[in-house]
């Protein structure tokens, strides 16, 4: 090979590893703002994260209904809880999602869960999911998801939703549209932040394609009193990670290390910076196509009180069989 050649595929190959690692970091930072970017340095910034350990006998993984498929084995599902606590406080996880690393169909999938699906928390009883990580934290919150879905997921990362502002700051904001609907709630959850962290982001005046900060997205991600109520509410919760999504995979690398020592004090995870390194090398080798969806799907869930207490219900055999194919076997 001439001298060129080498060049060119060295250059390639840089860039190759440069673009893999933005997609790696964008993936796990959208995924709740857990990040990597390779390197020692790496370990030193890690050990910032809060890593706790959990019994994983007492996950609730059924063996024998996860041997139904056979791809599960090489499939890699991660717990993402975004709680909004206050020191000291455990919280409710108002956000509830499934990371998939599927090298199979090679693909990156993230799963909404419902927060109010009515499901049954061992201990509790028949609850809303969302409950179960203020009773038990993430150990009962997998546990609850591993037996009414039916899952094999023994890795969680948490961040605080305070974070969410942090990081769209330092990348300078995030662009979304705003429907006429969600123009008229925005502005008192942009008072309520403001208020709560000292903030000061102004108002959104008119409707449309908008450049918001990191209060203004934490805002738009919390409305849920607009037609479609908490559907809604997490289809702009995956739209702003989104957003995230593309502003990382194209944001510089100086960026990382500020987005990595801002952030990760706020994530809670049982991964160790092995684990997360490996991960990195999974991500890398799978690319940057990210697929969604959300469980209960649109039209098998419906709103019902019981006990003067609002929840989704649904038939939970459907669910689980649409979720596991939907993650094990890439049946949409």
């Amino acid at each position: 090979m001439s001298e060129n050649n080498k060049h060119k595929a060295t250059r390639k190959r840089k860039k190759k590893k440069s673009i893999g690692f933005k997609i790696f970091i964008g993936f796990l930072c959208v995924l709740l703002a857990l990040a990597v970017v390779g390197g020692g340095y790496v370990i030193g910034l890690l050990k910032k994260v809060d890593n706790i350990e959990l019994n994983k006998e007492n996950l609730g993984i059924v063996e024998e209904e996860i041997k139904e498929y056979d791809n599960a084995k090489d499939i890699k599902n991660i717990a993402l809880f975004g709680v909004d606590a206050t020191d000291g406080q455990t919280g409710r996880s108002d956000s509830i999602m499934i990371a998939t690393l599927d090298p199979v169909h090679n693909k990156l999938k993230l799963t909404s869960i419902m927060r109010d699906s009515y499901v049954y928390i061992d201990g509790y009883g028949q609850d809303k999911i969302n409950h179960a990580y203020a009773y038990g934290g993430p150990e009962l919150a997998i546990k609850t998801i591993n037996e009414n879905f039916g899952l094999n997921i023994e890795e969680f990362v948490t961040v605080n939703f305070s974070s969410l502002p942090i990081i769209i700051n330092i990348l300078g904001g995030v662009d979304i549209e705003i429907t006429n609907d969600e123009l008229e709630y925005i502005n008192g959850y942009i008072d309520d932040i403001n208020s709560k962290d000292g903030t000061y982001s102004p108002h959104i005046t008119y409707a449309g394609m908008q450049h918001l900060d990191g209060t203004q997205a934490l805002a738009y991600s919390r409305i849920r009193y607009t037609s479609g109520g908490d559907y809604k509410r997490t289809e702009r919760q995956r739209t702003v990670l989104n957003a995230l999504f593309t502003k990382l995979t194209s944001t510089s690398a100086s960026s990382y290390n500020s987005l990595l020592n801002e952030v990760l004090p706020y994530v809670q995870t049982n991964l160790n910076a092995g684990d997360i390194l490996s991960l990195g090398t999974k991500v890398l080798s799978i690319g940057n196509k990210l697929e969604q969806d959300r469980f209960p799907r649109d039209g098998y869930g419906e709103g019902a009180m019981i006990n003067g207490v609002y929840y989704l219900t649904f038939d939970l055999e459907t669910a689980k069989q649409q979720m596991r194919d939907y993650i094990f076997n890439d049946i949409q």
